[in-house]
């Protein structure tokens, strides 16, 4: 049995260690031992004081999360129960932090007496990005030790700071200067004797104040939450610490927490937590798979997709090479990516120092030989299935052996891409999305010939630059755009039936998104589709008439809708436009309900999904959910579109699209064999193994 929990005693001092592989999980069979050993150490006359660190790399990094839900997660002792006893010992109790002390590792460590802390180390309450709220007296003892304003955005933005602005916050009674445990000892042998005070105690630090100002700070928080329950339910914790008895505000969040971590969003939320770890777990490329070293990375254009790329690898510390065909295109390139990132400086988000610093990292060229010595080269070029070729054919002569040759093709085939070269191993597809020194996600298209190595090295890279990768097969659109396509194949026909574009975005924003898919297309820019639609042969009879109308969204100041700044407003013109196009189609227009725009757009969107993992495009469903929340803007309290889909009910969703498949016969209704199958065995995506 491993031991979980050691001690070791120095003279009158006792060293408490926690070891719980890999990051200190506040799990049960950790709490057990612990509570044991505080129980012997509270009646020992001999111990006069006690430390509490951790083994490995880091402090405790919070909860169990396996255990949210279950029965474990309060069985006792719980962590209220060791928080309760530790603050009532009767002798100094001090944490000594290293790594992350978050959640449930920050309560310990507050419920503590003191804290020494690394000077590298981090403190978060992170809960509410499981959809929750500390549940162990995080939100009643924060702000006892930091100010109130301070506590609320901790709290309810779950990001974390270091250690040495816990010290001057008052998180922290001290930084250590050399080994953190001789630190703590040393910290612990200075307070002994004196009446150690515990943080439920300090109620000067939450009483008698004027809260004009945090009532406002929550105001906002409850207006940016956007639907989701845990920021503003955290907000009213905090409210609640600064105005309840300590003891009522720790019962007022425990409720809250367990209500949360039944509900739907702190689910789905959860699901999304765990879904982002098993993305990195790719068929084929076991632990085995050594990455390739990436030092130097070159990007083609500079425009707005080739200037973000460029932006995200020198903000991950790789030196960067971006090519132009002309000195105009690259100082135009390097002048936008040097007023971003003094948008950053003027924001506080970046220093001037870091801002020189990654601007260092690039450089401009305008021939190809520049690109020689690269590890890694990523094109950003028109996307054009002849101009990717004509890329590739040079990248093959000049690019060193070894060299991995990227794509960021949004829909093109890779493997046709690929087959352009000598080296198609070396070919993957790396889709960024815009722009890419801001957007989370990055597709990694596995091409037929696509070496183990190459995605591993993808992997890797997507890590060091801050990025959620998704790895996807070759098919049009990839996951994300395949899926979008289908989202977006009945915009037409519910216009040209009834519906008007502002009705449409409003159940999409009602349903979580940050925008609706017109609102949206205005921003982008209606010319793109336009020019995208006539290079396929294609036509879409009202979204061509406003483009022929001049109308190419909020660059021109109409599209969809008419602009004053960037206020979108309802065009007449527009309206006249769309019923112009129904009579010309012969369509009788009626009212469609908001419930029939979410079938025949969301439902679609499923389905497709289902077939992308009948096709293993994608691995798994949650790697689809980890796409559209981290690349498109599906809401996060709903988990992504296929754990959704299990909350709606996949025998509603089915019989949704079978009846509008009847109606209509269009392909986009056609009820995938996987969703079927599911449906009627009483299965569901998120039950389905990684």
């Amino acid at each position: 049995m491993p031991e979980y929990v050691t001690v070791e005693r120095r003279g009158d001092i006792a060293v408490i260690t926690l070891d719980n592989p890999p990051v200190n999980a506040f799990s049960l069979h950790l709490r057990e031992p612990l509570n044991a050993e505080l129980v012997k150490l509270r009646d020992d006359a001999s111990v006069a004081a006690i430390v509490i660190a951790c083994a490995g790399r880091t402090f405790v990094s919070g909860a169990d999360i396996t255990e949210f839900g279950t029965s474990r997660s309060g069985q006792s002792p719980n962590l209220i129960d060791i928080c309760a006893m530790i603050e009532t010992l009767g002798k100094p109790v001090v944490a000594a932090i290293h790594g992350t002390a978050f959640g449930g590792g920050l309560e310990l460590a507050m419920a503590c007496h003191y804290r020494v802390a690394d000077p590298k180390s981090l403190l978060g309450l992170p809960e509410v990005k499981l959809g929750l709220l500390p549940g162990a007296g995080g939100t009643v003892r924060l702000p006892r030790l930091v100010p109130a304003e301070k506590a609320l955005a901790m709290i309810t933005s779950g990001n974390p700071i270091g250690a040495v602005e816990a010290k001057t916050e008052g998180l922290v009674d001290a930084i250590s200067e050399g080994n953190l445990v001789d630190s703590a000892v040393a910290f612990a042998k200075s307070r002994i004797g004196e009446k150690p005070v515990a943080v439920r105690e300090r109620e000067a630090r939450v009483s008698g104040g004027s809260y004009g100002a945090l009532d406002g700070l929550i105001e906002e928080v409850t207006k940016k939450a956007r639907g989701l329950e845990a920021p503003v339910a955290a907000a009213n914790a905090v409210r609640n610490a600064l105005r309840m008895p300590f003891d009522a505000a720790l019962k007022a969040e425990r409720e809250t927490f367990l209500r949360l971590v039944a509900g739907d969003q702190s689910r789905a939320q959860r699901h999304i937590f765990f879904a982002e770890r098993e993305a990195q777990k790719v068929p084929g490329i076991g632990k085995d798979v050594t990455p390739r070293p990436i030092r130097k990375a070159g990007v083609i254009g500079a425009g707005t997709m080739g200037g973000g790329i460029a932006m995200a690898l020198a903000n991950g510390g790789i030196a960067v090479t971006v090519l132009e065909m002309s000195q105009a295109a690259l100082d135009k390139g390097f002048g936008v990516i040097d007023k971003n990132y003094a948008a950053s400086v003027s924001r506080g988000s970046l220093t001037e120092a870091k801002k020189a610093e990654r601007m260092g990292r690039l450089s401009g060229a305008l021939d190809y030989a520049a690109l020689a010595d690269c590890d890694l080269i990523i094109e950003a070029v028109f996307e054009e299935m002849s101009v990717k070729k004509d890329v590739f054919g040079k990248l093959d002569k000049i690019a060193r052996p070894g060299a991995i040759l990227a794509t960021n093709t949004s829909y093109l085939d890779v493997n046709e891409i690929a087959a352009s070269t000598s080296r198609p191993q070396d070919v993957v597809g790396l889709h960024f999305f815009s722009p890419a020194n801001v957007m989370k996600l990055l597709e990694i298209v596995r091409g037929e010939k696509t070496a183990p190595d190459v995605i591993a090295t993808s992997l890797a890279l997507s890590r060091q630059i801050g990025k959620v990768a998704v790895v996807a097969g070759v098919c049009h659109g990839f996951i994300g755009n395949r899926m979008l396509a289908a989202r977006s194949a009945e915009g037409e026909a519910l216009m040209l039936e009834g519906a008007l574009p502002a009705q449409i975005d409003k159940v999409f924003t009602d349903f979580g998104w940050p925008m609706g898919p017109f609102a949206m297309s205005d921003l982008a820019g209606l010319d793109i589709g336009w020019r995208n639609r006539k290079a396929l042969g294609k036509t879409s009879a009202i979204a061509d008439a406003v483009c022929e109308a001049g109308r190419y969204g909020q660059k021109t100041g109409k599209g969809w809708y008419r602009y004053d700044g960037r206020k979108a407003e309802i065009d007449p013109e527009i309206t006249a436009l769309i019923e112009a196009e129904s009579k010309k189609a012969g369509v009788t227009r009626r009212a469609v309900s908001d419930e029939e725009i979410t079938e025949r757009t969301m439902y679609p969107l499923v389905n497709e999904g289902a077939k992308i993992l009948e096709e293993k495009i994608a691995a798994r469903p949650s790697d689809i959910d980890l796409a559209y929340i981290n690349g498109y803007g599906f809401p996060v309290g709903k988990g992504g579109p296929m754990f959704w889909a299990d909350l709606v009910g996949l025998k509603k969703i089915v019989a949704a699209l079978d009846k509008w498949h009847d109606k209509t016969g269009r392909d986009v209704f056609r009820v995938s064999p996987l969703l079927r199958r599911l449906a009627e065995t009483g299965g569901s995506f998120s039950a389905r193994p990684a």
